[in-house]
C-alpha cells in the first residue's frame, strides 16, 4: 500500500443525530408508559391469580361436569330480586360480588325454582373492567344462557356502570352467576344459583276477581296426520301459543275445530293425564268430542299461580303436539 492510498475512514454520526435519536427513544418509552397507565384497569382486567383458584378448591366449593339446561324457562309467576356489585380487594388480588372472595357477604347463594324470574340487578364498583353472565359452565366464561349478559369481555362494563337482566331458569340444578371478562371468575367473582324442582302448578282453585280475559284456538292437524296442535301444526310458526293470565281472571277460550279429525279441550297439570281437568275447564269429552268444523266456547276461572297445560284430551292428541302452556302469575 502507498502513502497516497489510505482506508476509508469510518462513518461516525454526529452529536445532533444522536439527540434526534435519543429524543426519539425517550419519546416512546413516555407514550408507551402514558397508555399503560392510562388504561391500568383494561390490562390488569386479564390478570388471573392462581392463588384464589386454590383457595377456592380448599374451601370445597365442588361443581360438576354436567347441568341444566342452557336456556330461558317459562315465567311461573314468582319474581326474586337479586341486587349485586362487583368489587376488588385494594391489591387486586380478590374479587368478588357485593365484597371480595373470602370476605363477609361475598357471592351470596341464590336458591330458586325452574320457572321463577330473578331480576339481578348489577353495578360495577370496583376499579377494574367487568361483565356480567349467567352460565351452565363449571368453570371459564360461558357461554352464557342467552339474554343474561351485561357487557362483554371486549365491552366490558367501566367503573360506575350499572344493568339489569332477567333469568327464568329452565330446568333444575346449580347455575352460576359470574365475571365474564377472562381471569376474574377464578379471581373470585363466582356465585351459585341453586335451582330447585320448578313449580308446574298445583292446581288449587282462587276467586275470581272480576278480571275477564279471552283467547282463540283452533284444533289444526298436518296433511298426513302427523303432527297435531293449536293455531298451526306442531313445529310450524304461532303453533301452541304461551297463554298467560293472572291468578283469578275469568278466562274464555274460543275453540273451533279445523282439522279433519275429534278433539276435545281442557287445562291439566299433566299432560300424559288428560283425564284430570281443572276448573272445570273441558270442552267436550273424548267420548263426546268435537266433530271437525265444530266450535264452541268454555269459561273458567284461573286457579293458584304455575305452569299449566291446554291440550286436547283425547288419548294421544297432547302427545301428537296439542299440547300449550298456561301460565298463570
Amino acid at each position: 500500500m502507498s502513502r497516497t492510498e489510505h482506508e476509508a475512514p469510518p462513518i461516525r454520526t454526529s452529536p445532533n443525530r444522536v439527540v434526534k435519536m435519543l429524543a426519539i427513544i425517550i419519546g416512546i418509552q413516555v407514550v408507551g408508559g402514558a397508555l399503560f397507565f392510562t388504561h391500568y384497569d383494561f390490562w390488569n382486567s386479564y390478570i388471573p391469580i392462581a392463588g384464589v383458584k386454590q383457595e377456592k378448591e380448599m374451601a370445597n366449593e365442588t361443581t360438576t361436569n354436567t347441568g341444566p339446561p342452557n336456556i330461558q324457562g317459562i315465567f311461573s309467576g314468582k319474581e326474586i330480586d337479586v341486587p349485586l356489585k362487583f368489587v376488588e380487594s385494594s391489591d387486586f388480588t380478590k374479587y368478588g360480588f357485593n365484597a371480595p372472595f373470602g370476605q363477609s357477604g361475598a357471592n351470596p347463594e341464590i336458591h330458586a325454582a325452574v320457572g321463577d324470574k330473578i331480576v339481578f340487578s348489577v353495578a360495577n364498583g370496583g376499579k377494574s373492567f367487568h361483565a356480567f353472565a349467567i352460565t351452565t359452565s363449571t368453570s371459564g366464561p360461558g357461554p352464557a344462557v342467552p339474554d343474561t349478559t351485561i357487557g362483554t369481555a371486549d365491552s366490558p362494563m367501566k367503573p360506575g356502570q350499572s344493568g339489569t337482566v332477567t333469568f327464568i331458569p329452565a330446568g333444575d340444578g346449580t347455575y352460576y352467576y359470574i365475571c365474564a371478562v377472562p381471569g376474574h371468575r377464578e379471581l373470585g367473582m363466582e356465585g351459585k344459583i341453586e335451582v330447585g324442582a320448578g313449580q308446574a302448578g298445583t292446581g288449587g282453585t282462587a276467586a275470581a276477581t272480576g278480571n275477564k280475559v279471552e283467547f282463540s284456538l283452533s284444533f289444526e292437524m298436518s296433511p298426513d296426520f302427523a303432527h297435531y296442535g293449536f293455531n298451526a301444526p306442531i313445529g310450524q310458526t304461532n303453533a301452541n301459543p304461551d297463554i298467560k293470565v293472572k291468578s283469578g281472571d275469568t278466562v274464555t277460550i274460543h275453540l273451533k275445530n279445523n282439522s279433519k279429525s275429534f278433539h276435545a279441550f281442557g287445562v291439566v297439570i299433566d299432560p300424559e293425564n288428560p283425564a284430570a281437568v281443572l276448573w272445570s275447564s273441558a270442552f267436550k269429552t273424548p267420548d263426546s268430542p268435537m266433530k271437525p268444523g265444530e266450535s264452541g266456547d268454555v269459561t273458567f276461572v284461573a286457579g293458584t299461580p304455575g305452569v299449566y297445560h291446554y291440550i286436547c284430551t283425547v288419548p294421544g292428541h297432547a302427545a301428537l303436539g296439542m299440547n300449550g302452556n298456561l301460565i298463570v302469575s
